[in-house]
């Protein structure tokens, strides 16, 4: 790896990690280049800004999260496809909880010049989701299912790493799959579940 790479990578570790504490808006340059212990000069040159940087975190991490969804449901239909994603997305979580706490905060905000790079994961991530819940239950609405199970998946996995850390990722797992398949054999009426 060469000094550029490492410099980089430095910087986006520690940016990821405060900005999963503080928010984007509430962490400074100053604070990155203190944590990443670098000079202030290194995040421009490599960013150009820190709303470039905030983009490239965004960038890689929805890059990695996407190939990781798109490789558990290859070859996979239906809600077998369904329990493979949602078993990937909570070892995302696990792998990667800063990251996972910046999708959860930022993925709703508008107006941020990273916008574009957090609406990839709606795009391609919930996307994913979305190919498999139009297999599983085809009587749904495959994009808001989709969105559904990936954001229950989501919250369930940082509500078991902050609050619940002794339970194994399979509890986590089975209790997402058994909300999930319930929820959607229930009976509807005019579209609200009773």
């Amino acid at each position: 790896m060469d000094t550029v790479t490492s410099v980089r990578e430095q910087i986006i570790d520690a940016a990821l990690a405060l900005v999963a504490d503080r928010g984007i808006a509430a962490t400074s340059i100053d604070d990155i280049a203190a944590a990443a212990g670098v000079a202030k000069g290194s995040i421009f040159y490599n960013f150009g800004s820190k709303s470039g940087l905030f983009a490239a975190i965004i960038g890689e991490g929805v890059a990695r999260l996407t190939t990781a969804l798109g490789d558990a449901a290859d070859s996979r239909t239906g809600q077998d496809a369904i329990d493979a994603l949602v078993t990937e997305l909570l070892r995302q979580i696990c792998d990667h909880p800063d990251f996972a706490k910046l999708v959860i905060t930022e993925i709703f905000r508008r107006g941020r010049d990273w916008q574009e790079s957090i609406g990839t994961i709606r795009d391609e991530a919930i996307g994913t989701f979305a190919a498999a819940a139009r297999q599983a239950w085809p009587e749904r609405d495959p994009d808001l299912t989709g969105a559904a199970v990936f954001g229950a998946t989501l919250l369930a996995g940082l509500d078991w790493l902050v609050f619940q850390p002794e339970r194994s990722l399979e509890d986590v797992r089975r209790a997402v799959l058994a909300t999930v398949v319930t929820v959607s054999a229930r009976p509807t009426d005019q579209g609200i579940v009773e």
